[in-house]
């Protein structure tokens, strides 16, 4: 499931009509995926179509907040629905030094647009080491996206290349690289990445308030 989030789809339906519940402690992986989801890239997870026995099993206290849609219908309706409603921007940019440049004023413009001042600092920056990382790294055509839930802004780099990005903990005072992603780590309530189908992509969120 989290391999399909680097997808960016509207929403994550998983069909549990043929599920078959022996350990209900195995249903945890469903809250913890819907965490991940919710950091990023901010989109719901419905499970549909549960039969009796099974919507009983998820009825525990870790899967109580999940949404259980009846069929897979009622679920596509209720994901176009919450996908129309999420403030979501995107830009797709070249491998070139000047796409940098392009994503602080994306990003910058963002902010502007959604009334959030105090995250147009650590945004611009976040959304400058990510797209720095693509253009050095991948040397691939990128998106860059940000979107807005109620909690948080959402930022991710989509690029083409498969290779986990690296963070140095080892930079010494005289090194001149190496410490972009540390102050992403310090400044993004979380980050992480994940691999998709072609390339990966790398995302962080950052509180509203």
């Amino acid at each position: 499931m989290l391999k399909r989030l680097a997808d960016q789809p509207e929403a994550l339906l998983v069909d549990i009509s043929a599920m078959i519940v022996q350990d209900p402690l195995a249903l945890t992986v469903f809250p913890d995926v819907a965490r991940q989801a919710a950091r990023w890239p901010g989109i719901s997870i419905l499970l549909c179509a549960p039969a009796p026995a099974t919507r009983r099993a998820l009825e525990v206290a870790a899967c109580r907040r999940l949404p259980v849609l009846p069929d897979l219908a009622t679920a596509r309706t209720q994901a176009r629905t919450e996908h129309r409603t999420l403030p979501t921007i995107s830009d797709d940019l070249l491998p070139v030094p000047g796409s940098v440049r392009q994503a602080r004023t994306v990003v910058t413009d963002a902010c502007h647009r959604w009334d959030l001042p105090a995250l147009t600092g650590p945004a611009t920056l976040i959304a400058s080491e990510f797209v720095t990382n693509a253009v050095t790294h991948a040397a691939t055509p990128m998106t860059l996206r940000l979107s807005l839930t109620r909690r948080y802004l959402h930022l991710s780099v989509r690029d083409g290349s498969p290779a986990a990005p690296a963070i140095s903990r080892d930079v010494f005072p005289a090194t001149t690289g190496g410490r972009g992603l540390l102050l992403v780590e310090t400044m993004a309530h979380s980050w992480g990445w994940l691999p998709g189908n072609e390339g990966k992509v790398v995302w962080a969120c950052l509180p509203r308030a």
